[in-house]
């Protein structure tokens, strides 16, 4: 069971790095789209290597952690698709 938590938290983080690159190649003529797309690119970079170090990992485990990234990670793709 655990390891399917890990392996969601990784798979919305790699969703999230791929996002913010996607938006950094196809908004490459808009004004600050660097700092729009490291605004997705960093907390999605940051969730993935958390999952790889044990002593994070454990922490990712807790329903409220839990709650409080899917809200935040869909608040992100909501920013990448709608900005």
């Amino acid at each position: 069971m655990k390891s399917n938590v890990i392996n969601n938290y990784r798979m919305g983080a790699y969703l999230l790095v791929a996002i913010g690159l996607i938006n950094l190649r196809y908004q490459s003529g808009q004004g600050l789209v660097l700092q729009h797309s490291l605004a997705i690119i960093i907390p999605g970079a940051l969730v993935l290597i958390s999952t790889f170090v044990p002593a994070l990992a454990k922490n990712l485990h807790g329903k409220a952690v839990r709650s409080v990234s899917i809200a935040v990670g869909l608040l992100l793709i909501a920013y990448a698709v709608l900005n």
